[in-house]
Parts: structure tokens; C-alpha cells; sequence
């Protein structure tokens, strides 16, 4: 498991509408069962809402998503089987997302 890495969602019920997840849990605690995740979506999904800051933009596999870093939920590590990708590169963005959620600032 890797800080950053984008998993495809397994779940029938909730695939549609969130294909895709990001670990942002530090490596530091892979002894945990379960990782904190942020869930991406279409941004056809987001309609006209533009929340900037809180929600990352990411063109992945020909489709621009956004970030919902307000929905952060933890996982069991049995759900990220996928990986397929890396957000490594958003590192700054998706930190300061969460930063953003938390402080406000």
C-alpha cells in the first residue's frame, strides 16, 4: 500500500458514482486493517459547484475527476485490490485539500 496510489472501486453499489479511490494515509501506519481513502468522481457530477481549494482536479484514463475531499472515509485494505495509478503528483494539492477540510485554511 502506497501513500498516493489510486485504487479502482470493487463496490457494484457505489462504483458508478465513485470509480475510483486515493490512499492518503500515511505508510507509517500500514500495520492499521483499514486506510483512509478520498474518493473521486466525474466532474459531470459536480454540476456548476466549483469548491477549488477542497476538490483537486485530475485528468486520469481520458477523464477529468474531482477529488471529494470532504467525503474522506476509511476502508479495509481488502477493498483496494486495483491499483491503478499513482496521484504522487497532486501530493501538494491533495495535502493542502485536507489542510483546507481541517483548518480552514
Amino acid at each position: 500500500m502506497g501513500q498516493f496510489t489510486l485504487y479502482e472501486n470493487q463496490s457494484p453499489d457505489s462504483k458508478e458514482s465513485y470509480p475510483y479511490f486515493v490512499d492518503v494515509q500515511n505508510d507509517l501506519l500500514d500495520a492499521l486493517n483499514t486506510r483512509l481513502v478520498i474518493p473521486l468522481t466525474a466532474s459531470k457530477n459536480m454540476g456548476d459547484t466549483n469548491i477549488g481549494n477542497l476538490c483537486p482536479t485530475v485528468d486520469f484514463d481520458g477523464n477529468q475527476l474531482v477529488l471529494l475531499t470532504h467525503q474522506m472515509t476509511n476502508v479495509p485494505i481488502s477493498a483496494l485490490k486495483s491499483d491503478v495509478g499513482s496521484l504522487e503528483q497532486l501530493r501538494d494539492e491533495i495535502i493542502a485539500a485536507i489542510d483546507f477540510l481541517v483548518t480552514g485554511i
